[in-house]
């Protein structure tokens, strides 16, 4: 795969399709700024080369042309830091964007308009790809974020670029990353998948059954798994359709020799509150009325142990309801316990929304070796889906 290093950017102007869809607030001010810090490498690198960046990207789900939506709210954000001028133009195809793009000198960047201003972006048009495509000499993508989706400025534009296509820094270390815990990750290999449903997750579960050692499952779905094998989950979530599944599920495991850990224990809570009365209870033994709601002490134990004994680990997705400070602990745990692993040498990656969220919420985001920047990106490269943004730069 072409990444940054295979080229010079002196005096090419590169496009950079990069993923600045951050979080502003009712002023709008960048209230997590990391997607914009992911991308400062790659745009530094080709500065330094002597090259110039036209920055292409999408913010929010705007109907046409939106203001709120506009990225010129986040231009001084951008400059500020990438600690360069950035130019901002209130078009992303068209005459004024053209003028903007050839009058680009080194060492300058360009940031361009919502490219969902246009509809023909997320429609793949061929056009629209080709009159973005005009704008540079060298096709950079380094958004992982929107690699999942076939849309202009993510996949089609690369048709324009035969010979100068490359992934950007942040894109390139995805792919290395997923390929690290899919395919050359060092044995054992454990992936923790959390979350509410099975449903969600089936297809990665399919899918990484013959490439990992040990699968914990944690999370609301646990109760799905518990109840299969005839356990007394209480009001706890379950999705009764997938109990068969999650016996197939089991079976298969077995037959691939993984090693599956589901919760021994849980915390149990008689509301669905922070404030609500909690006692601990066998996951099996949940009483009518109550409600899982965190791991328990003993799980956590356990999974520690798991986590010990594991050098490459892919965390998907957290153990507990924990928006609720009574009942983060067991996400906390996993943290803690992934955290002295990855210091132990081993090789961890986060990905996917609430498992991020908890990673820079309890502060695990420099105690890991990778934070993915795409959920559903990430999900579908699990699901073992070669996605499209991904096969445009390949080909």
């Amino acid at each position: 795969m072409k990444t940054l290093n295979d080229f010079n950017f002196k005096n090419k102007k590169a496009l950079i399709r990069v993923d600045f869809n951050v979080p502003l607030n009712e002023k709008f001010e960048v209230t997590d700024a990391t997607r914009i810090v992911s991308a400062k490498p790659t745009i530094i690198k080709i500065l330094e080369d002597g090259g110039s960046c036209i920055l292409m990207s999408h913010l929010g789900r705007p109907k046409g042309v939106q203001d709120e939506f506009s990225l010129r709210h986040i231009a001084e954000e951008v400059e500020a830091i990438l600690g360069v001028k950035v130019k901002f133009v209130s078009e992303c195809v068209g005459e004024k964007a053209e003028i903007a793009a050839k009058s680009l000198q080194p060492g300058e960047v360009l940031l361009l308009e919502n490219l969902r201003f246009h509809k023909e972006e997320e429609a793949g048009d061929r056009g629209f790809s080709e009159k973005l495509a005009n704008l540079g000499d060298i096709y950079v993508n380094d958004a992982f974020g929107t690699a999942h989706r076939a849309h202009a400025s993510t996949t089609i534009i690369a048709d324009f670029f035969p010979k100068s296509k490359c992934f950007g820094y942040l894109l390139a270390q995805e792919i290395e990353s997923i390929d690290k815990v899919m395919k050359t990750g060092e044995k054992p290999v454990l992936a923790v998948l959390g979350g509410a449903k099975v449903s969600s997750k089936i297809t990665i579960i399919e899918n990484i059954l013959d490439k990992v050692d040990h699968l914990i499952i944690g999370g609301g779905m646990s109760f799905t798994f518990i109840k299969a094998q005839g356990g007394k989950i209480g009001n706890s979530i379950c999705e009764d359709d997938k109990m068969d599944l999650a016996l197939e599920i089991l079976k298969k495991a077995k037959a691939k020799n993984v090693q599956v850990h589901i919760p021994v224990d849980v915390i149990a809570a008689d509301a669905f509150s922070n404030d609500a009365n909690t006692q601990v209870v066998d996951i099996d033994k949940i009483p009518d009325g109550w409600e899982g709601v965190d791991a328990g002490p003993k799980s956590i134990k356990q999974f520690h142990d798991v986590v010990m004994k594991s050098k490459t680990i892919l965390w998907n997705g957290p153990l507990g309801v924990f928006e609720m400070e009574s009942f983060a602990k067991g996400t906390i745990a996993l943290g803690n316990s992934i955290a002295e692993a990855t210091k132990n040498g081993a090789f961890s990656l986060v990905g996917g929304g609430d498992s991020v969220a908890a990673v820079k919420q309890f502060g695990f985001e420099d105690k890991v070796s990778y934070v993915s920047t795409g959920g559903g990106a990430m999900l579908e490269s699990l699901e073992g889906i070669v996605l499209p943004g991904i096969a445009a730069i390949i080909e």
